[in-house]
């Protein structure tokens, strides 16, 4: 049988799957704030709760989040199984987003929050997880893709 946009699926799968091991292995090794360095100064893994979207902005609104994170995760589930067959960086852009969706959404929805853990020190940047990469990497593979496009035009006959 063959799957359709698979590569989609696997990129979901990956995203979703990477995103939730580190962030049970932060769960069960860290105490809330914990921190712990891997480069001093530079990079810390360090175990903070978001209770907002990304850069804790809507901070407090968790319910909302939440269900706008079930509500993007089944439009992208649609898409990928009724949609016609989508380009390759398609398929990974939506893949990668699902997957990040899915992961940030089951934090809301299980625990109240998204468990953050990543911190880069060096430049003051928000505290974050996998699916944030994920995400972020579905929406530069959307960006290529729509450099991948041909133009359509309605060249009329000289």
């Amino acid at each position: 049988m063959q799957i359709k946009n698979r590569q989609f699926w696997i990129a979901a799968l990956i995203a979703f799957f990477l995103d939730q091991i580190t962030k049970y292995w932060i769960l069960q090794s860290f105490e809330f704030k914990e921190t712990r360095p891997l480069i001093a100064g530079v990079f810390h893994f360090t175990y903070v709760r978001n209770y907002g979207a990304a850069f804790s902005i809507l901070d407090g609104h968790v319910d909302s989040l939440k269900w706008l994170s079930l509500i993007v995760s089944l439009g992208l589930i649609a898409l990928a199984l009724f949609a016609p067959e989508l380009s390759l960086w398609e398929r990974l852009a939506y893949g990668f987003i699902l997957g990040g969706a899915m992961g940030n959404g089951i934090d809301r929805f299980v625990l109240g929050y998204v468990v953050d853990f990543l911190d880069f020190r060096l430049i003051h940047f928000p505290v974050f997880n996998f699916a944030d990469i994920f995400i972020n990497v579905g929406i530069a593979c959307l960006l290529i893709s729509s450099f991948q496009k041909s133009p359509t035009s309605d060249k009329r006959s000289r």
